[in-house]
Order: C-alpha cells, then structure tokens, then sequence
C-alpha cells in the first residue's frame, strides 16, 4: 500500500492517511472575523469525501491589533465561538480532523487594517510594506501571551482537534524568532533561546487552558535565506525546544519568503528543511511546498523527507485534486 495512505498517531490525534490541507486565507469572513456562509461552503467543498486525514483552517487572529487583512478569521471574541463550532462540524461531518491556526500579525500588517500602528519586536521595517512598527513593551508581550491562551481555549471550545500555533511567513512570532527582525537587547532577543522565549511561554500558556493532551502543532519560518537570517540550523535547535515543550507536530514552511523558497522550483521544495529537523525530532513533520502530483508526494515520504504532506495551491484550484490522488495510489 501506498505510504500516503498509512494511518498516522500523533499524540491523541489519529490521522487516517498523510495527506492534509494546509491553512490558506481566504478572506471570506464577516466583517468581525465571524465565519460567514462562504467560508463554511469553502471548507464543505475542500473536505467533502474526508480525502485528507487533516485539515487546518486558515490563520485566524488572536487579538485586533494582531489582524492581518481585512475579512481575516477572528478568534479574539468568545461570541466567535459558536460560529467556529459550525465550522469545525462541516469539516467533521466529511471526515476530516480539524485543526485551526492562530495568529498575530505583528508588523504583518498596516494601520489601515487595524486603525493603529502595528506592533513588532523591534522597529525595523516590515519587508512586505516598508512600514516602522512601534516596538512592543513587556507588558504588551505578556497581553500577547494571553491573547493566544485565549484563542486556544476558544479553538478547543468550538469542538476542533488541535490548535496550530504560527510562526511563519513573516508574522509576529516569525519576527521574534528571526535574527533580521529580532534587534531587542533584553530577555527576548539576542541568542537564539532568547528568541524563541515567546514561542514557549505561549506554547506553556495553551497548554495549561486545552491540557496536555490537546494536539499542539506549530507553523516554523524555517530559513530566511538570506545573511543573517534564520538558518536551518537555528531551526533544527528551535525544533527540539518546541519538542521538548510538547508540540504535537512540527509544520515546515518559509520565513520572510512566505511560502517560497528561492531558485527551488521542484515538489515539495521545503524538503532539505524538513528533512533536516527530522533528523533531530521524533514527533512528526509536516512538508508542503508545491506538491502538485500524487506520485510525487509519494516519493516524498517513501525518501523520509517528511510524515505529512500537504497540498495547498493544487487543491485550492481543484477541490476533487484530493480524491483523484488517493484514487492514483490504491
């Protein structure tokens, strides 16, 4: 049997085969971040059949100043919640698991979005938009912190799976961590344990409301490309702290370059990554990346490169892409 149909546990999650959806912003949402009868539709026609195992809704916002976009998912309010819960049932009712990621933008974003200027480690400027940020207190950390206990707590409310943490393509906890955005010369920046400080006391902070059995994935930036960035070795560091701090599984995708990766057009082109922090994890690794063919997602995971995959864009312009992938590989 094919490997992407081999069934998966990863923690208290069981997974029927390798093969997930990963989150991709629609910008289908109300106006206050409620889940609207175009984002249930959406969701209802990517998981009909239940062909992937998992699929992790869009980044969603943990707090109004940490809003990406406008029509952006909101987990900032509890009223949010029965909507989410519908939201999780359309997804279970096809037979999919169900796993929604949370988010700040940090700098990610402009003051035409959020009505305030937007908030970052330090003040460099934002490569996206070339605007200053305002640099973030102590105090407005800890808020941070909370902000992101609470939307677990609500994710888990609304009858998800697991709650992904982001840490990706450019956004607030992706600035923390890279070195290119990162300039604080107090207990947040500085070395790298320093620099993923945040990351664990959010990751300490979800755990102790959804407990220790809730699934826990995080979405790592894990190379900037680019001098003094993050390199795939300070991930590989940041992947066995995240292990240690009890994270479920680890999601590989791009830093600053969002979810490209330069002079690499193959399937599955955040593969050297993913392989190299499998080298030093034992909890599973999602890659995705390009990944337009079945039989190469396959090879994939026959190689070892990773024990998840996920397909993005091709299932974004092909709802069936899915069914007809599983049908090729039985």
């Amino acid at each position: 049997m094919a490997h992407l149909l081999d069934t998966l546990q990863a923690g208290a999650l069981t997974l029927h085969n390798r093969l997930i959806m990963p989150p991709m912003a629609t910008a289908k949402s109300e106006a206050d971040g409620g889940v609207s009868k175009a984002v249930l539709d959406y969701y209802q026609e990517k998981s009909k059949g239940g062909c992937f195992s998992l699929i992790v809704v869009e980044h969603s916002f943990v707090s109004p100043e940490g809003k990406a976009s406008k029509n952006q998912l909101c987990v900032a309010n509890d009223h949010l919640v029965e909507g989410l819960r519908s939201l999780a049932q359309v997804i279970h009712s096809n037979g999919s698991k169900a796993v929604m990621q949370i988010n700040h933008a940090g700098s990610a974003t402009t003051q035409e979005v959020i009505g305030e200027i937007p908030v970052a480690p330090s003040p460099v400027p934002h490569p996206w938009n070339g605007n200053t940020p305002k640099e973030l207190s102590k105090q407005e950390i800890t808020d941070i912190v909370q902000a992101f206990q609470d939307a677990a707590r609500r994710v888990k409310e609304a009858g998800f799976d697991g709650v992904e943490i982001h840490s990706a393509h450019g956004y607030l906890l992706n600035q923390f961590f890279s070195p290119l955005s990162n300039k604080r010369t107090d207990e947040y920046g500085g070395t790298i344990h320093n620099r993923l400080r945040l990351h664990l006391q959010i990751i300490a902070a979800v755990k102790a409301v959804v407990g220790n059995d809730f699934p826990l994935l995080l979405r790592l930036g894990s190379c900037d490309y680019k001098e003094g960035g993050i390199t795939i070795e300070d991930s590989q560091i940041a992947a066995k702290e995240f292990e240690k701090a009890g994270i479920t599984i680890l999601d590989i995708s791009g830093s600053f370059l969002g979810y490209k990766s330069p002079g690499s057009s193959e399937q599955g082109y955040f593969s050297p990554l993913t392989e190299a922090i499998k080298k030093v994890v034992s909890i599973p690794v999602i890659l995705t990346g390009g990944i337009t063919e079945p039989q190469a997602a396959e090879k994939l995971l026959v190689a070892e490169k990773a024990d998840l995959i996920g397909v993005g864009r091709a299932v974004l312009q092909d709802s069936q892409w899915a069914k007809r992938a599983i049908e090729t590989l039985r």
